[in-house]
C-alpha cells in the first residue's frame, strides 16, 4: 500500500533540513503542514524553506495563499487528499512536514463534516471582528454553543468565527457536528516525531527569532502592518512587531515576546503531539542515532 510519512515535532526543532534530505533520498515530494507558512508574505517569521531548500525537494502550501485569503484545516484536508491521490500515482511514499497540529490531525484523522458557509455571513463576521475585536464574537458563541465557548481556545478567532458561522447557519450548536470518528485512509500513515531536550530546543528557538530579525523580519511585519487586523497575521513574530509599531512595546520587549511565544508554542504541540501514541520520536540530540536511516527504515519501501 502507498504511504504517508509524517515527519511532525515543535517549532525549531529541525523538520525541514531532514525533511528535505529523506525526499532527496526517496525521490519524493514535501506537502508541508505548516498553516502560515502556506501565506506568500510570512517568509521570514515562519521561517518558510529558502529557495535553495526548494530546489532540492518538490514542495506543496508553501507560499502558495496571499494574507487575505481565509483557509481552514478543514480545507487542508480536503486539497490535500486529492492531492495525495495524484501523488502517489507517481511515488510510493510522500512526506508531510509540519508542526501545526490541527492539519496533521485533519489528515490523518480526518475533521468532521460541516456545512459549507455562507461567504457573505463569513464577510459579515469578518467585518465584525475587524471593526469590534472578538469579545462580540465570543458572546454569540457562548449564547449559541456554550459547549464549545468552554473548550475553544478563546484566543484564536479564526476557530470561534469558524464555530459561530456554523451555529447561525444550522441553526444547531457548533458542537453537535464534532463526533471525532477517524476517517479511514486508501494509504498507510507512518508518524515520526522530533524532539531535543527541552533547554536545546529553546536555544534553537532563541537563536532562530535572532536569525529572523537579522534576516529582515521587521522590515516583513512593517510591510504588513496595514494588514494586522487579518487573522492570517495573529501570527507570533507578527503580532509582537505590531505592538512595537503601535508603540506599545520597545523593540527588546518585542523580541523577548517572540521568543517567549515560541516557546510556549513549542510547549503547547509536544503536549498534543505526546497524546498520539501512534509517533515514533526520534531525539536528534542523540549522537548514536542517525534520524534520516531511522526514519527510511521504519517506512519500509
Amino acid at each position: 500500500m502507498k504511504k504517508l510519512l509524517v515527519i511532525l515535532g515543535p517549532t525549531g526543532v529541525g523538520k525541514t533540513n531532514l525533511s528535505i534530505s529523506v525526499a532527496e533520498h526517496l525521490k519524493c515530494p514535501i506537502i508541508s503542514s505548516d498553516s502560515r507558512q502556506i501565506y506568500k508574505d510570512l517568509t521570514i517569521g515562519t521561517d518558510a524553506p529558502t529557495a535553495e531548500q526548494l530546489k532540492k525537494a518538490t514542495h506543496y502550501f508553501i507560499g502558495t495563499l496571499s494574507v487575505n485569503d481565509y483557509f481552514s484545516a478543514s480545507e487542508f484536508e480536503d486539497q490535500t487528499i486529492k492531492l495525495l491521490s495524484q501523488l502517489h500515482e507517481k511515488h510510493d511514499c510522500v512526506i508531510m512536514s509540519g508542526g501545526s497540529m490541527m492539519y496533521i490531525d485533519a489528515v490523518c484523522k480526518g475533521i468532521d463534516e460541516v456545512p459549507d458557509i455562507d461567504p457573505v455571513l463569513r464577510e459579515q463576521l469578518m467585518d465584525l471582528y475587524q471593526k469590534e475585536g472578538i469579545d462580540p464574537i465570543r458572546m454569540q458563541l457562548k449564547m449559541r454553543d456554550p459547549v464549545f465557548y468552554n473548550q475553544v481556545d478563546l484566543k484564536n478567532p479564526k476557530r470561534i468565527i469558524h464555530a459561530l458561522e456554523v451555529c447561525i447557519m444550522t441553526g444547531k450548536p457548533y458542537s453537535s457536528f464534532r463526533t471525532n470518528t477517524v476517517k479511514k485512509r486508501p494509504f498507510d500513515i507512518v508518524k515520526i516525531g522530533l524532539t531535543r531536550p527541552r533547554e536545546e530546543l529553546y536555544q534553537r528557538i532563541n537563536v532562530r527569532v535572532d536569525q529572523m530579525i537579522d534576516n529582515g523580519l521587521i522590515e516583513e511585519a512593517r510591510k504588513l502592518y496595514p494588514q494586522k487586523h487579518l487573522n492570517s497575521l495573529n501570527t507570533v513574530g507578527y503580532k509582537e512587531l505590531f505592538q512595537y509599531f503601535d508603540g506599545n512595546w520597545s523593540l527588546e520587549f518585542a523580541i523577548d515576546k517572540i521568543k517567549q511565544h515560541s516557546r510556549n508554542y513549542a510547549r503547547k504541540q509536544l503536549s498534543w503531539f505526546n497524546s498520539d501514541k501512534e509517533i515514533h520520536w526520534i531525539d536528534l540530540s542523540d549522537e548514536h542515532v542517525n534520524a534520516k536511516e531511522d526514519i527510511i527504515n521504519r517506512i519500509n519501501i
